[in-house]
């Protein structure tokens, strides 16, 4: 049975601000493809996203806090530019993005070497541009939600009081815990938190002393048995050699300031008492055992760029980091390969996503996925001066300057520590 995933005292406020949730049309359904000419401008329904991460199985959270609020949040101007269409078969699709004209293209550039001290802008302003290619990146991410419990037992010394035990009721299971005041908004990156479980605790004698509260002192009886101790054993005083008295050179004799006078000095561990309190217990004998359950919530993500051979020598992570136009946003339990009905390619390539989903420890279980194909617009462009020519790549629609390998008019030879593009 599903689950609403917003708490009902916030039912009426999500229905009175319709408005605000017909802006969500990027949230495609669970199964279906991008929005195509068919379903251009198909509203989502407030029903369809909140059960876009319904649980399949029975007995979890009555409502998943905060669901809606882990999404991403995406510029609407970009959300604007969606895929209108492609011809059937292996090849890419295209869709509509906006052309750059020389002017742009020369202040973007002249912007990024602008931020490098040791690197002129004359190439940036006067070489000629020779070439300007269009190779788009496609990304598909599939970002799995988990929720990992585990018991450990935590001991504390007993120091008397009233305790709760199995007398107060049965101990809960790990998961029969409930957790929903602490539960975090979906797709955190990591959260930790510990819960006692309720009747769980139990009095234990203490094993390091077995109940006794003191240990045999090692120091003063090396040579006991097990469980045997003598008192009052004292150690012969380093200073005086047993005598009690320091001989000096005129033939005079004085009291040892050590050992007093005495000749023999008590154990420096125990007192001579042969006997030490316990650390474990403080002394009481006792310990206070119960169970604690460790929940970790995290988000494993399996990510993977589909590259034309024109962007092969941008690292990935540049794509990942930059601004592109969803094509599919699903969320659902376990998600499956998006469907375009006119494209191959992104059937394949969202299959090939889902395919790598991150292993999912045992002690874990899966609360929601998430799925995500998008498109960054890439622009290479080659900039020529007589035999000489470099190329950088534009990427996403914030316009990020890429270079890394050769630029013509570099001043510090790799020496400058300012230098990003030997970070990159």
């Amino acid at each position: 049975m599903e689950q609403p995933l917003l708490p009902e005292q916030r039912s009426e406020l999500v229905e009175n601000q319709s408005g605000k949730w017909s802006s969500y049309q990027y949230v495609g359904r669970t199964g279906s493809g991008i929005p195509t000419a068919s379903l251009a401008g198909t509203d989502v329904s407030v029903d369809e996203i909140r059960s876009a991460a319904a649980v399949s199985s029975a007995g979890y959270y009555p409502s998943l806090h905060g669901a809606l609020d882990g999404s991403p949040e995406f510029d609407p101007a970009v959300q604007a530019l969606v895929y209108q269409g492609g011809s059937y078969g292996g090849s890419r699709p295209e869709f509509r993005r906006e052309t750059l004209d020389e002017v742009e293209i020369r202040e973007l550039l002249i912007d990024h070497v602008g931020h490098r001290c040791c690197w002129g802008s004359r190439p940036a302003r006067t070489w000629k541009i020779h070439a300007v290619e269009d190779c788009n990146v496609y990304v598909g991410t599939l970002d799995t939600f988990t929720e990992e419990r585990e018991i450990v037992k935590e001991t504390e010394p007993y120091l008397g009081g009233s305790i709760d035990g199995k007398d107060n009721g049965p101990e809960l299971s790990v998961w029969e815990l409930d957790l929903r005041s602490q539960f975090p908004f979906l797709f955190v990156p990591f959260r930790e938190v510990r819960e006692s479980i309720p009747h769980s605790e139990i009095i234990e004698k203490c094993s390091g002393c077995a109940g006794r509260g003191e240990l045999v002192c090692a120091t003063c009886n090396t040579d006991q048995e097990p469980g045997h101790y003598k008192e009052n054993q004292m150690t012969q005083c380093s200073t005086c050699y047993g005598r009690g008295l320091i001989a000096h050179k005129d033939g005079s004799d004085t009291i040892c300031v050590k050992c007093n006078g005495k000749g023999k000095l008590p154990c420096g561990t125990c007192g001579s008492r042969g006997l030490l309190k316990c650390e474990t217990c403080t002394g009481s004998g006792s310990l206070l055992s119960r169970s604690v359950a460790i929940i970790k919530w995290k988000t494993l993500s399996t990510r993977k760029v589909s590259a034309t051979k024109g962007a092969a020598s941008v690292p990935d992570e540049v794509f990942h980091r930059s601004k592109g136009v969803q094509l599919c946003n699903t969320q659902a339990h376990q998600c499956t390969p998006a469907f375009f009905a006119d494209s191959f390619f992104l059937n394949m390539f969202s299959s090939e996503v889902i395919a790598d989903r991150a292993q999912v420890p045992t002690t874990a279980r899966v609360i929601c996925e998430r799925h995500i194909i998008s498109v960054v617009p890439v622009t290479r462009v080659t900039m020529s001066h007589r035999r000489q020519s470099f190329s950088f790549y534009i990427v996403g629609y914030s316009r990020d300057v890429y270079l890394k390998d050769y630029y013509p008019s570099r001043y510090c030879w790799g020496l400058c520590p300012c230098l990003e593009w030997l970070k990159l």
